[in-house]
């Protein structure tokens, strides 16, 4: 499945998550997304991306890590449907969406926990979610520097 599509699922099953353990079970299952499109852009993306795709690699496998693991069943992991990128562009816009969200998200369980452990717990999550989104974000700027250069190259090379 393309990305922003896988995207746009972890976005509404985020929303219509209520209680603490299923939402943080979503923002495991945007971190794994967030792992597996950072891995796919390192391997096969744009080049100006390749290094700041590794390190959102790192980064939501940090945020998966910190969270419990979900019990998932068969065919339930996102990540694990991502057959293609798509337009990378789409993608990371979609992907830094998502990764707000979840910070929003987790601050609300984080507020609610009756629980030091959930507390914390949601505490690194949301760091890792806001890192990784900064991630995202440079990947983006990259882009737009790459293709700022392309439109001033040609011009350059006419006069």
């Amino acid at each position: 499945m393309e990305a922003v599509r896988l995207i746009v699922a972890s976005r509404r099953a985020l929303a219509e998550r209520g209680d603490t353990r299923e939402v943080m079970a979503e923002a495991w299952q945007a971190q794994s997304l967030a792992q597996a499109i950072g891995s796919r852009l390192a391997v096969s993306g744009p080049p100006e991306l390749r290094g700041e795709a590794l390190g959102l690699t790192e980064l939501a496998g940090r945020g998966c890590g910190v969270l419990d693991t979900p019990a998932l069943g068969l065919g339930a992991l996102r990540a694990a449907q991502l057959t293609e990128l798509g337009d990378a562009r789409e993608a990371l816009l979609s992907l830094g969406g998502l990764l707000g969200e979840v910070g929003i998200a987790l601050v609300g369980i984080a507020c609610a926990a009756d629980d030091e452990g959930t507390y914390w717990q949601c505490m690194e999550a949301i760091d890792a979610a806001d890192e990784s989104r900064d991630r995202v974000r440079e990947m983006l700027r990259r882009l737009a520097v790459r293709d700022e250069k392309r439109v001033v190259e040609p011009d350059s090379a006419a006069g």
